[in-house]
């Protein structure tokens, strides 16, 4: 598995890694894991919307490699009788927080992610030309982690300083735009936690969507 950034704890915003992000689309204290999943925006798209999701292989169980392994294209179909039913899927993340809050990065945010499938944010379509799609390793019934929290906000306010269109009201759930067929990051998520968060670490919150 690549991985050519040790893993580090979530720094403050910094007109140094501001600048970074815009530039590479890369964040720097994120452990480096590339997917082979991603493509170019659109022409002239406007990066605007931050999705949350939650994965864990196998559903429900935390901890190792597979969730790398499976948006890096790598996963064995025969260790779980799970993952043969999604052998073959090409998807990814711009980046996943651990349970622990250690971040794993795969795309740059610069380029578009596979994340948000068939989806729809305020009547305009295919988010992931927009968007920027974060993983919480994590179930829709089991309650994340206070460091997931922290690091997501990090994550999040840090995305925001660098593409000002990225909101409160525009940082949704992937079941907010794609309902009917994705339910993360589901009830366990703490809507009202994250958004102090964000204001703990000073990014501008705008009003609840």
């Amino acid at each position: 598995m690549p991985d050519s950034i040790q893993s580090q704890s979530p720094a403050p915003c910094t007109s140094a890694s501001i600048d970074r992000l815009r530039r590479s689309g890369r964040v720097s204290w994120a452990r480096w894991c590339p997917s082979p999943n991603f493509g170019p925006r659109p022409e002239n798209a406007d990066i605007s919307l931050l999705v949350v999701h939650n994965i864990s292989l196998p559903p429900g169980q935390f901890g190792g490699d597979a969730i790398e392994r499976f948006f890096c294209n790598s996963l064995d179909a025969c260790e779980h009788p799970y993952f043969e039913t999604i052998a073959g899927m090409k998807v990814s993340a711009h980046a996943l927080v651990r349970r622990d809050g250690t971040v794993v990065q795969f795309v740059s945010f610069l380029d578009r992610a596979w994340h948000a499938g068939r989806s729809c944010f305020q009547g305009e379509d295919e988010c992931n030309d927009f968007s920027i799609g974060i993983e919480l390793e994590g179930a829709d019934d089991i309650p994340y982690t206070p460091e997931q929290y922290q690091s997501l906000a990090a994550l999040s306010a840090l995305a925001m300083s660098a593409w000002p269109r990225i909101t409160r009201d525009r940082i949704t759930g992937h079941c907010d735009i794609a309902p009917g067929r994705k339910t993360d990051p589901g009830p366990a998520f703490d809507w009202a936690h994250y958004h102090q968060q964000l204001l703990a670490l000073g990014a501008d919150a705008g009003e609840p969507g």
